[in-house]
């Protein structure tokens, strides 16, 4: 990001100083406006990966619990 430095008809004319200050929170709030929709992305993003993974994670947990059955019936079926 460059630095602006006021310029000499800046530095005696508050009118400039004043339009060129209005130009440059112009700017910035356009920039700031633009880094708000990237975070909220980020955020709708990173959401759905989450319940993504919840589902792969609950899935994953009932085939485990449904093997560790099986086998037990298994053991105790040979019994």
């Amino acid at each position: 990001m460059a630095k602006s430095q006021p310029t000499s008809l800046e530095k005696t004319s508050l009118e400039a100083h004043v339009d060129l200050c209005a130009i440059r929170y112009e700017q910035l709030d356009s920039r700031m406006d633009n880094l708000e929709r990237k975070v909220d992305n980020i955020h709708k993003d990173i959401t759905s990966g989450q319940k993504g993974l919840t589902k792969v994670i609950i899935g994953t947990t009932g085939t485990v619990i449904a093997a560790v059955l099986s086998v037990v019936v298994t053991i105790i079926l040979k019994m």
